[in-house]
Order: C-alpha cells, then sequence, then structure tokens
C-alpha cells in the first residue's frame, strides 16, 4: 500500500493553486468579431502550406502563389496560407476549429486587381510593380482546374470580381467556384489519410522492390573480357568490352583515378580482395551511361573534397539557388558517381572514404544496394556517405559507418531508403528540398539526429525504422506526411512532432531524456496510437496552443498510470495532460493522485478541455489508452517495472 504524506499533498496542491491563479491571465485570447480586422504584411503572418520549393521558387523566379490570411478566435496572431485551397480545406475541417477557434475574417489574393497571366509552365504572373490585393473570401469568385499551378501542384486562383474569374476560365481553362463551394470540394489532408498514406507505403516498397529485381538482372551478363587476361588495364577492357557484357576484375589492386564508363556494360570484382584505388585527388569511378553495375569490389583512395564551392566559368546568382546546391553536394569527390545513369547499380561494394561514398545525380531508378560506406571517424571532416540528387532512387541493405550524413537528398522526390543500417555518423537521412520519400525499416545508432526533414516538404513517409543512442532521434519538418511504427529509445530527445497536416501513430518512443517535443504553432497533427513509456520528461511544449493527441476515441499509451479503466473499454477514465503539473507528476509522486482528485483540479480539467478560450499551452490526450499499442516492443525495450494502479 502506498501512503500519501500530508506535507506531500501541500506540496502539489500549491502547484495546482499556482495554476489556477496564473490560468486566467495565461490565454492569448484572440480579437472579438466587432473588431475591425484587415490584413497584414503576409510576412507578418504565421505561414504555412505548401513546400519550402513551391515558395523559394516563387519568390526567386518571380510567380506567384496565391494566398490566405486568417483571423482565428483564439489567438492574436494571423495564420498565413500559401494556397487559398490550403485555407479552404483546413477551414472546412472540425479539427481546424476545435485548435484555432472560429475565423473570424479570411482574407484572399484578389487578382482582380492586376492582369494575371500564366508561363508557358502555368505560373501566375502579372505586370511588373503591381501587388496582388486583398479581397473577403465570402465576396471572392475562385477559378480552379485551370492550368494555374505551382510546381508541386494545381492552384485555385482568387478574383473580387467575378467577370475577372471567368475571364481568366475562358482564357485557362476550369471552372468558377465561390468560398463555400471551395471549401466543400477542396481535399481536406485530414480526410482518409491513413488509408492513404498506407497505400503509398506499399506502392513505393513494390516501386523499389521492381528496381532491385531489375538491378540484379545487370549482375547477370555474359562475362567478355576478364583484365589481366583478356586486357592489361581496366580502362583498356572497357574500350573493349561490348555493351551488356560483363568485366571481370580478379583480386588484386586496379590504380584509377576518375575512370569513366560510358557504356552500358558491368564490373565484377572478387570482393574486398578487388580493390579500386584513386590517388586521393579526385573521384575514383563515374559511371555515364545508363544501365551500368559495379559489383564485388573496394574502393579506396577517394579525393579528400566532399564539396565544391563554384562551377567553374559560372557566375551563379541567387535565382540559381538549386544549382548552387547541386554543385556544392554533388560534385565533390566520391568512390562512384552516377551521373545520367538511369538503372544502374551498386552493388556489394565497399567504399573507403574522406568525402562521399556514392553520389547520384539525375538518375532515376539507379540503386545502392548490398553495400558498405566507411566515411571519417569524426562526423565534421567527412561528407556523405550516399548523394541523392535530383535522382528518385533505391538505397536498401547498406550500412554506413562515420562520416556526416549517411544519405542525404536534395530533390530527389519519390526516393526509397530502406533496411539500411547508419552508425557513428551526424545525420542518418537527411531530407534537403526534398518530398514523396520514403524511409523505412533502417538500423540507426550513436548519431546527432537519425532522421531529420528539412525545408518544408510534404508527402514524406517514415516508417519502421529503429533509432538509438542519438542525440535526436528523429525530427520532422514538413506537411502532410506519414510517421508511423518507429523505434525511438535510449536518445537525448526522441521525437519532435512539428510541421502540419502529419500523422504520428504507433510509434515507441522508450527511455529517452524527452520522449517528444511538440514545436509547432499549428495544432493539425495526428498524434494517435502511440506508446511513450519510462522518458525522463513524457513531453516538452514550446509556446503555442494546447495539442490534443487523440481522435474519436483513440489515444496513446502513457505508461502504466494511476487512473482507473472501470469499463474496460481500453480508454482510461479521464482525460490525460501529460505537460500538466499534477498529471505529469503521477508516474513518480505518490501525492499527485489525491491532488487530482479534488474538485478544482477536476474543474480545471473540465474548462481546459471544454472551452477553447480557457485552454493552456501544452498537450492533452483526451482517450488515453490502458495498454500498449505495441506490448512485444514496449515489453523488450523497458525495464518492465510496473507501477500499481490506484483504484478509483
Amino acid at each position: 500500500m502506498t501512503f500519501v504524506t500530508p506535507g506531500a499533498v501541500r506540496v502539489v496542491a500549491a502547484v495546482l493553486l499556482g495554476v489556477l491563479v496564473v490560468s486566467s491571465g495565461a490565454f492569448a485570447l484572440g480579437p472579438t468579431a466587432g473588431d475591425q480586422l484587415r490584413p497584414v504584411p503576409f510576412d507578418r503572418t504565421l505561414s504555412t502550406g505548401m513546400t519550402y520549393v513551391d515558395v523559394n521558387r516563387a519568390e526567386t523566379e518571380d510567380f506567384h502563389i496565391p494566398r490566405a490570411e486568417v483571423y482565428f478566435s483564439q489567438y492574436r496572431f494571423v495564420v498565413g496560407y500559401y494556397g487559398v485551397e490550403t485555407a479552404a480545406g483546413e477551414l472546412a475541417s472540425p479539427e481546424t476549429r476545435a485548435g484555432f477557434g472560429e475565423p473570424l475574417a479570411v482574407f484572399v489574393s484578389d487578382f482582380s486587381t492586376v492582369t494575371p497571366v500564366l508561363t508557358a509552365e502555368g505560373y501566375l504572373t502579372t505586370e511588373r510593380g503591381r501587388a496582388v490585393g486583398w479581397t473577403r473570401a465570402e465576396d471572392a469568385a475562385f477559378v480552379v482546374g485551370s492550368a494555374a499551378r505551382a510546381p508541386s501542384r494545381e492552384l485555385a486562383v482568387s478574383f473580387s470580381d467575378r467577370a475577372d474569374a471567368e475571364s481568366f476560365r475562358e482564357r485557362y481553362g476550369g471552372r468558377v467556384v465561390d468560398w463555400e463551394t471551395l471549401q466543400r470540394t477542396a481535399e481536406n489532408p485530414l480526410d482518409r489519410r491513413r488509408e492513404r498514406f498506407e497505400s503509398r507505403v506499399a506502392a513505393d516498397h513494390a516501386w523499389a522492390d521492381g528496381v532491385a529485381t531489375d538491378a540484379r538482372t545487370l549482375l547477370d551478363r555474359p562475362t567478355s573480357v576478364v583484365v589481366g587476361a583478356d586486357a592489361p588495364t581496366l580502362a583498356a577492357a572497357l574500350e573493349t568490352a561490348p555493351p551488356n557484357t560483363t568485366i571481370r576484375l580478379p583480386a588484386g589492386v586496379y590504380n584509377v583515378t576518375n575512370l569513366s564508363v560510358e557504356k552500358s556494360v558491368t564490373l565484377v570484382g572478387a570482393g574486398n580482395a578487388t580493390v579500386l584505388r584513386g590517388n586521393g585527388t579526385d573521384s575514383v569511378l563515374t559511371l555515364r551511361h545508363a544501365r551500368v553495375a559495379v559489383s564485388s569490389l573496394r574502393i579506396d583512395g577517394v579525393g579528400p573534397n566532399g564539396t565544391q564551392r563554384r562551377p567553374h566559368g559560372e557566375n551563379l546568382t541567387q535565382e540559381d539557388w538549386s544549382r548552387v546546391v547541386e554543385f556544392a553536394y554533388g560534385q565533390g569527390d566520391a568512390g562512384v558517381v552516377m551521373h545520367r545513369a538511369n538503372g544502374s547499380v551498386v552493388h556489394d561494394v565497399t567504399v573507403d572514404t574522406p568525402a562521399s561514398g556514392v553520389i547520384v545525380r539525375f538518375s532515376d531508378r539507379a540503386a545502392v544496394l548490398d553495400s558498405r560506406v566507411e566515411g571519417t571517424d569524426d562526423p565534421r571532416e567527412g561528407f556523405m556517405g550516399v548523394v541523392l540528387m535530383q535522382s528518385r532512387a533505391l538505397v536498401e541493405g547498406t550500412t554506413f559507418v562515420g562520416g556526416r550524413d549517411a544519405v542525404y537528398t536534395h530533390r530527389a522526390d519519390g526516393f526509397v531508403v530502406r533496411d539500411n543500417h547508419m552508425t557513428g555518423g551526424r545525420y542518418g537521412v537527411h531530407f534537403m528540398y526534398t518530398s514523396r520519400g520514403t524511409v523505412a525499416d533502417n538500423t540507426i545508432r550513436d548519431t546527432r539526429a537519425g532522421v531529420i526533414i528539412m525545408t518544408r516538404p510534404v508527402e514524406n513517409v517514415v516508417v519502421g525504422n529503429d533509432i538509438r543512442d542519438s542525440e535526436y532521434g528523429f525530427i520532422p519538418v514538413g506537411s502532410d506526411s506519414y510517421y508511423a511504427r518507429n523505434v525511438l529509445v535510449d536518445n537525448g530527445h526522441g521525437l519532435s512532432v512539428s510541421g502540419h497536416r502529419s500523422v504520428y501513430e504507433e510509434n515507441v518512443v522508450a527511455g529517452n531524456d524527452v520522449g517528444v517535443r511538440a514545436t509547432t504553432l499549428f495544432p493539425t497533427n495526428w498524434v494517435v496510437r502511440n506508446d511513450f513509456v519510462d522518458n525522463d520528461l513524457q513531453v516538452e511544449t514550446g509556446r503555442g496552443p494546447l495539442r490534443t493527441w487523440s481522435r474519436s476515441g483513440e489515444g496513446n499509451y502513457w505508461g502504466d498510470l494511476p487512473i482507473p479503466d472501470a469499463d474496460g473499454d481500453g480508454s482510461l477514465d479521464r482525460p490525460y495532460r501529460p505537460t500538466g503539473p499534477v498529471d505529469g507528476a503521477l508516474r513518480e509522486q505518490p501525492a499527485a493522485w489525491t491532488v487530482s482528485q479534488a474538485p478544482s483540479a477536476v474543474a480545471l480539467r473540465a474548462t481546459g478541455t471544454d472551452l477553447s478560450g480557457l485552454r493552456s499551452a501544452g498537450v492533452v490526450d483526451q482517450s488515453p489508452r490502458a495498454s500498449p499499442v505495441n506490448p512485444v516492443v514496449v515489453a523488450n525495450v523497458t525495464d518492465g517495472e510496473q507501477r500499481g494502479r490506484v483504484p478509483a
């Protein structure tokens, strides 16, 4: 039996009293409906919607993305949306109203104030020097289904004058709708998201299976040349070998420097006993043709330069930002470079490198399979294991040791990185300007961050990864993405919940210093059916609204809490606030249970749950689970300590 001392009760009660006193002034109440609301400069809004690539290209290439600004009843700040259809879809969602309050005023870009013209790519442009104005959404007409688009998707275009909308429709197609219709018909990313993402996972694995199978067929080509017997050097063998044949390299050391392969052949060695050795100043092997294969050998003597500063003879400007990145990260030294080598493969190759291991540039359906990249012991001195540069490629079954990032991507939309082992680098997988990528079933250890997603991409999938002993397990930034079934154990910080309109489900977050960091100001993510167990601090939040981490009766498991499930329905009998001063102490302080039953505490929980204007920042789970979602995994990664429940 657990005894609660009067002194302990007084301590926790004092904390509760402080919360009650402060709470009356702790909420950022929004403007009232009677205020005269008007648009503000967009850079003063808290903006969301669309990818960083879309927004950056619009700014640097001087085209327009229609925008929306929304005043919500619960906040003093204004939320800015890139894409009026994004705002329409979210405002139609009851979850948005539950998190933000009612929209008091919605303003959208007014293209009646200018003469919009579409470029050949479908991008919206206007006369130079003419600013796009604003109009209230309920007064606007919207052209949907026209040729207008951003780089990643179609756009709705808004006009204050319906005649202008009809004129635009006649020129560029589509149909004209009002605000109510746009909200009703705009795709809401909250709808059917789980089913949509699981279909994506299956489709991406099927694509990867096809790439891997196709790549392995290149290993069965007939032998035409044996180096040392039929040709004195590898370079000579490349001259004489017919396309679609195999060049064999017996055991030995072959000295080569930036040797180009410019026909569809397969190079096969005798495992690590066959060594391609560069002179330490450049890349070792460059594949410049489709369907080249390199298999069963070791590469060393790679040059030291991971990055290059500027292309020779090119004077790049800010508008060439993507080219600058491509050059800096994709033109350094590597063991193997694939350049416009669609369908090529590096298989069972070990690369010892002070720079990058494999660079894949503009090479769709390329693959790195069952290989090993040995980088520097100090991540600051090395570079990337595999660089995917504007290539939808596959990295599978490969071990990465040391170096900076195991896999780095730049505009490599649709890539798949699965079943790899990564240890000792800065980042395991590092997304930059990349959407619709899949990172699945990787084992990641001893990094600064296991998986990190930057630059506001969309529709990425991170599933089934096991990340441990790292400073940060998983840091995502972006939207409309799916993060599921990952195991994040013994890290400094396990999981960050950030970005917008994404699903976090069935993850196991256990034994971390901080289990989850909630960083986004927009409470639009699903966080359901996760196991948060035995973290020193379960949840850490910054400024922002109350985040509700449950949906339609589905919540998360927070360990063995002293809260009953009297009806046996699998959910505890009351909401749980892991960031609250009382609930946050339930796991460790027996006195907290007694205080949590006080009438004042019950009343505070009720008002904080039911009244949006009285919600303080933090996290609440309306339907906390009584048992783990992943009981076998939880049992394996925790110490099994059981805390006794306190009866109702």
